[in-house]
């Protein structure tokens, strides 16, 4: 009876933490189609909504297993996306529902690691690599992400073959909230201008703690404001907007 219990459970958490390695997966493809929700306000530029998730579904659901059989053809940045990040995920995470999982922590660690080298790989996909002894710009990327695919796998294979401490508790408060602090400074920066961008974002990032004391943060935001207002434009020269497009108009 205990034995069936514990095999359940250990079911549960790995059918958990596949589905982690899913949403890992399209990782990628879910911030860009964030990202393309500001085209629709004039916040930035690139592909729109629409386009986005068409072009990436399209890309996992046919692109990728054409792209695969078709050999040595050209691919698009989508098709590439899918066939040197996504698929490797999406394997891991079927695997990882029938693997007795010793170390939590070591493996899913390894896993994430994993997930970056490859994201890594396929940002440097289009650069030039070597020719004869010398350099291109994508040998380093390239080097450095097969590197850590190997670390990382080892890693993985650590949480499986030896008994590790259990996932700690990990809050998601802090990353989340230093997130949305840089999209939106990202989305904001052209039409709110360096100014109003960088204080609201400090003031965003500083939600992501229960410690936050705001009359500080306010001042020490104000503090850094200044600093990019004369940091970027006055000392490096990078000619970024001051303040809001209404104001300027």
């Amino acid at each position: 009876m205990a034995d069936t219990m514990g095999h359940s459970a250990t079911a549960t958490r790995n059918t958990s933490v596949a589905l982690g390695f899913c949403l890992l997966a399209i990782a990628p493809q879910i911030f860009e189609f964030i990202w393309s929700i500001g085209t629709i306000f004039g916040w930035g530029a690139g592909r729109g909504p629409a386009t986005v998730v068409i072009s990436h579904v399209t890309a996992l659901l046919a692109g990728a297993p054409s792209a695969l059989l078709a050999g040595d053809t050209k691919k698009s940045s989508d098709v590439l996306l899918a066939l040197m990040y996504s698929y490797p995920l999406f394997a891991v995470a079927i695997l990882t529902i029938f693997m007795t999982i010793k170390s939590a922590q070591d493996y899913i660690g390894g896993i994430v690691l994993m997930a970056l080298a490859l994201f890594a790989l396929w940002a440097s996909s289009d650069l030039q690599g070597m020719r004869g002894f010398s350099f291109g710009a994508g040998t380093a990327p390239r080097m450095f992400g097969g590197l850590l695919v190997a670390l990382s796998a080892g890693i993985a294979l650590t949480g499986l073959m030896t008994d590790g401490p259990a996932l700690a508790h990990y809050s998601w408060r802090g990353p989340l909230f230093v997130m949305a602090a840089i999209l939106f400074f990202a989305l904001a920066i052209r039409p709110l201008g360096l100014v109003v961008s960088a204080f609201v974002s400090f003031l965003i990032a500083a939600l992501g703690s229960h410690e936050t004391r705001w009359l500080e943060a306010v001042i020490v935001g104000a503090c850094l404001t200044l600093g990019c207002a004369l940091l970027f434009p006055y000392v490096l020269g990078l000619p970024m907007p001051m303040f809001p497009r209404f104001l300027v108009q």
